[in-house]
């Protein structure tokens, strides 16, 4: 359901509009399919929602973290400890000049 919310979808793209670090694990990419925020970048996710991806335009791998500019994603639960790793490090870093929707 919030990937139908207004709202939510206003806030991923400001985030990315702003080259804030983003993070999405499992099928959260699914909001970020719907916010238009997905074409031309590299991430992974949960296999079922692999072709979702791929056709709205990203470059969908298979590994367990994938970190894209800023734009951190991973799998499962199971790839928690490296996601959150990578997530850490890239707040750490802050914004991310080339973080593009």
């Amino acid at each position: 359901m919030l990937r139908r919310n207004e709202d939510a979808l206003i806030f991923v793209r400001d985030f990315f509009s702003a080259k804030k670090p983003v993070a999405a694990i499992c099928h959260a990419p699914q909001l970020l399919i719907s916010a238009d925020v997905v074409k031309g970048r590299t991430l992974t996710s949960f296999s079922s929602i692999k072709d979702d991806l791929i056709n709205a335009g990203a470059k969908w791998v298979d590994k367990e973290v994938v970190v894209d500019e800023g734009f951190v994603t991973s799998r499962n639960p199971q790839d928690l400890p490296a996601f959150n790793s990578k997530l850490v490090e890239e707040i750490k870093e802050g914004k991310h000049q080339e973080q593009h929707a």
